[in-house]
């Protein structure tokens, strides 16, 4: 039975969820995952495989019972009200799912009869979704034979083909190259303008800083919840970058110390997160390790989203919980 606070909320939220979880005999997928994420916007799972993500998704759209906790998505309950919502739904899976042996055109009106779409405006939207992902010129090509960028642009005119008001994408871009991500991000921002709200999964973390909203999500629990800028001013720890040579022995050193929270060598310096407690860094490193620091370069630095993954996650996770 729903939440009656559920209830009082239901216009507020395109997905609300209260104690959402899902178990597999002992193993439990999703624990407790509490969400509320607003119509017209696109929000984010972020996190490794195996952490949720997919099993979160497939809950939300009723695909899977949850074992305990609340859903409610575009103002119905899940999964009593799954068959209305898969109405207003498009689902668009890692795998690309449509026909190989179909062609882009056949595969688009392949989804229109599965969405019952009016025969009459069919070749009408057809034409549209071919023009805008730049699939005119493959119409006739088998999807078989598409790079996968132009397979990624056929999914995502196939799962849009009915106009839905909320886009499920569980890591769409996981088999495309930066610039056909790019592009495929793009796209997503013109749906969310024209009013589609969006839930994505990734595992990139330049794709989870455009997002407006984002879990990050581990082992099932839901670490962090909040806006990319949000959770990075917020990290709780402060980041530093080292120069200097003998960098894989200055991360060994200061790994070892209780202060630093972790290190990571990009190019010629390295990024240690230290605790929050340490109020100036740099001061600290060389009062305190001045054999670590001497002759290096140590510049204070804006933390970034794989910062606070780092630091909400794994051994690094607080014992307390989610940060919202």
């Amino acid at each position: 039975m729903t939440d009656p606070a559920m209830r009082d909320t239901a216009n507020q939220w395109a997905i609300e969820t209260r104690g959402m979880s899902r178990r597999f005999g002992d193993f439990v997928a999703v624990d407790q995952l509490d969400l509320c994420i607003p119509y017209k916007t696109i929000y984010g799972f972020l996190g490794p495989n195996g952490c949720g993500k997919s099993t979160s998704m497939r809950l939300i759209t009723g695909l899977l019972t949850p074992s305990a906790g609340d859903i409610r998505v575009l103002g119905m309950e899940i999964p009593a009200q799954a068959e209305l919502l898969r109405r207003r739904l498009g689902y668009m899976t890692q795998k690309f799912s449509l026909y190989d042996d179909l062609t882009v055109q056949e595969n688009l009106r392949f989804m229109a009869q599965i969405y019952n779409l009016d025969s009459r405006s069919v070749k009408q939207l057809i034409d549209s979704q071919l023009s805008r992902y730049q699939l005119n010129e493959r119409k006739t090509r088998l999807a078989g034979s598409l790079s996968g960028g132009q397979r990624q642009r056929l999914a995502l005119a196939a799962a849009t083909l009915h106009q839905p008001e909320l886009l499920i994408l569980d890591e769409p871009t996981s088999a495309v190259d930066p610039e056909n991500r790019r592009d495929f991000w793009e796209k997503l921002f013109d749906l969310c303008d024209g009013g589609t709200t969006i839930l994505v999964s990734t595992h990139y973390m330049d794709e989870a800083e455009r997002c407006h909203g984002l879990a990050i999500m581990e082992s099932g629990v839901k670490r962090a919840d909040g806006a990319p800028a949000q959770l990075m001013r917020e990290l709780g720890a402060r980041v530093v970058e080292i120069d200097g040579e003998n960098l894989r022995l200055l991360k060994q050193q200061l790994g070892e110390l209780p202060e630093v929270v972790s290190t990571a060598q990009q190019g010629t310096h390295l990024r240690v997160l230290i605790k929050e407690s340490i109020e100036d860094p740099e001061r600290w490193l060389r009062e305190v390790h001045p054999q670590l620091v001497h002759d290096r370069q140590i510049h204070a630095v804006r933390p970034s989203l794989e910062d606070v993954f780092v630091h909400c996650t794994g051994s690094h996770a607080s014992s307390g919980g989610a940060r919202q």
